[in-house]
């Protein structure tokens, strides 16, 4: 199921010991566009301060009440790790994090969660050097060095959900409307698509357009091209933000815009 950030703003953060704050902004890796952590302000259990929460821990929603039951206790969210969330965050920072809650790092294999599809399949490996393995404390110690000074110098590839809100959208042949919100599937966290509201050009019309098609995103110019014509996005199916998108609608959007579903990559990924 599909659910756009922006009505997830808000959501109650329930943790094994009651509620730890709401959800303000989502931070999404740029390379993959996966949101890794979603960022929730305290309120005055911790003096407002915000924390971070990945979708590792994340159970299943509770849709309903607008809540996300976590398997993390308030004191653990307490201790854990200061980030300031004003700031880009880096991977040293993201170790960190990590490292804290015993969660294995993300990078590094080929599906959306490390060698996972799923954020929740990652929850039970426990740190990288916890996975069960043949090197001995030497060389786990040796290779964590290795990975450490490999990613030290990482360009931070975390982007906030919210500044990318009203990013202008410039088609191969002009520009074409703003990033109206994202729509991320629950299951896997993963943005599906962006909500392009084009009415500058034509009054009322939302069309949606898939992060695979985005050529460049040029963050200092707020500005995400597309390789996708005015006309192609023009007679593109229209988004009905009132009405829940289901698989048969996906399957005419994207053989509109002529390119396979992203079901039927990632399955070619798990066989």
């Amino acid at each position: 199921m599909l659910h756009s950030t922006n009505d997830l703003e808000g959501y109650a953060i329930r943790a094994t010991d009651g509620d730890i704050g709401k959800v303000k902004d989502f931070y999404f890796d740029d390379e993959a566009w996966v949101i890794r952590y979603l960022v929730v302000d305290t309120g005055t259990w911790l003096l407002s301060r915000d924390v971070l929460i990945s979708p590792i821990s994340i159970g299943t929603p509770n849709w309903a009440d607008k809540v996300l039951s976590v398997s993390i206790s308030k004191q653990q969210v307490e201790n854990s790790p200061d980030i300031d969330t004003d700031k880009p965050v880096s991977r040293q920072h993201e170790r960190r994090y990590l490292g804290y809650y015993g969660y294995p790092y993300y990078w590094g294999g080929i599906g959306l969660w490390g060698g996972a599809a799923l954020p929740g399949s990652m929850a039970g490996y426990g740190t990288l050097l916890d996975m069960p393995n043949t090197m001995s404390p030497e060389a786990e110690e040796a290779y964590a060095r290795a990975d450490q000074a490999r990613h030290q110098n990482d360009d931070p590839r975390l982007r906030s959900c919210k500044a990318i809100m009203s990013y202008h959208i410039a088609a191969t042949d002009g520009d074409i409307g703003h990033v109206q919100g994202l729509l991320v599937d629950a299951e896997t966290w993963a943005i599906r698509y962006m909500i392009v509201d084009t009415s500058n050009w034509w009054l009322g019309h939302q069309v949606l357009v898939a992060p695979q098609w985005i050529k460049d995103v040029s963050w200092s110019d707020t500005t995400v091209s597309i390789n996708l014509t005015r006309q192609v996005i023009k007679d593109a199916p229209p988004y009905d933000p009132t009405v829940q998108l289901d698989r048969e609608q996906e399957i005419d959007i994207f053989k509109h815009y002529g390119h396979p579903g992203y079901w039927i990559d990632e399955a070619n990924h798990k066989s």
